[in-house]
């Protein structure tokens, strides 16, 4: 991609034995941009840092000027890390890098190498202390006292480092760094938005976003339905959802779908499902199966409440979203 190559600048968490936690960039640019700059820090530019990375006696004093800036602490160390291409994912920085352009919107969903990600991140435990090695919770119980711990995950909580602009995300907990949110996306409580997958406009998000699954704009996913990801269970096919699209609730979607398609409330559509195709007289035409149909427009997918027979037919209704509901200014 042409957004590399680029620097990185940040801090890691520390813990006992020096071993790096987490990643909270605070500077990320290319030769031609600038991605990321929390706090408007003033830096050599790009050619500059490149030369302090491949000769570190030259950034001793940029270094002690950032940590001032960033405040440093103890168990923290300031990073400084450049990805020359987009290859397999080496570190810990390599991953908070990328998972960072994701939700910052550089890169959308499935245009990454993110292979060997969960081998290069820590299992952490999250608190209100922030990152914290899962071995040593115990001993800051017993130096701070009260400790609550979110969660014991490889991934944090996306809003603990990114909040997108023009998004509302009513649990928090349930959007991982590295989720992709266009503006005008509303994430409800039963919502979830894994990393490498997300909305590409507006959207209402009730249900299951899995990795790699993209939602086209001005589409609704129902409350508890989901979408079948890519990272367990054996399926390599990426899902994803058009724009104009309605998932009703407790519906589930194993093949891709193309624009202004509606699957039923409660139906679970696999790409080995047995289909009734009918015309618009509601006459069976052919019996596929579902992944027969993937990536067609204009499709409404139902159950026969009589002989039970899952049927897809032409659409003719229109999904239109609540534009007040998405306006997350």
């Amino acid at each position: 991609m042409n957004i590399f190559p680029l620097i990185g600048i940040g801090i890691s968490t520390l813990n006992s034995k020096h071993e790096e936690l987490d990643v909270r960039y605070h500077l990320i640019l290319n030769k031609h941009q600038e991605i990321l700059n929390t706090h408007q820090m003033e830096h050599p530019g790009y050619e500059k840092l490149e030369s302090m990375i491949v000769t570190p006696n030259e950034k001793d004093d940029f270094n002690k000027e950032i940590s001032q800036l960033l405040s440093v602490k103890d168990r923290q160390k300031l990073v400084m890390y450049k990805i020359e291409k987009d290859e397999d994912v080496a570190d810990i920085h390599d991953a908070y890098l990328k998972l960072y352009l994701l939700s910052l919107r550089a890169c959308q969903p499935n245009q990454l190498n993110l292979t060997n990600i969960f081998g290069a991140l820590p299992n952490v435990a999250w608190t209100n202390h922030g990152p914290v090695d899962v071995h040593e919770i115990d001993l800051l119980r017993s130096k701070e006292g009260e400790v609550t711990v979110r969660s014991v995950d490889k991934f944090p909580c996306m809003t603990d480092y990114i909040i997108p602009s023009g998004v509302r995300v009513a649990d928090a907990s349930r959007v991982r760094l590295g989720a992709y949110l266009s503006e005008g996306t509303t994430v409800m409580h039963e919502g979830f938005v894994n990393f490498n997958a997300g909305t590409l406009g507006p959207a209402m998000i009730e249900g299951r976003i899995s990795a790699g699954v993209i939602i086209g704009k001005n589409s609704d996913l129902g409350g508890g339905c989901s979408t079948m990801g890519t990272l367990s269970g054996g399926n390599d096919i990426k899902i994803s959802v058009g724009e104009d699209c309605l998932l009703g609730a407790n519906s589930g979607l194993g093949i891709p779908i193309g624009d202004r398609c509606i699957i039923e409330a409660g139906l679970y559509l696999t790409g080995g499902s047995k289909v009734e195709v009918l015309d618009s007289g509601n006459q069976v035409v052919e019996i596929v199966k579902a992944s027969a149909l993937s990536g067609q427009n204009d499709l409404l997918f139902i159950r026969n409440s009589i002989s039970g027979a899952i049927q897809c037919k032409p659409n003719i209704k229109s999904v239109i979203l609540n534009e007040t509901l998405h306006k997350n200014d």
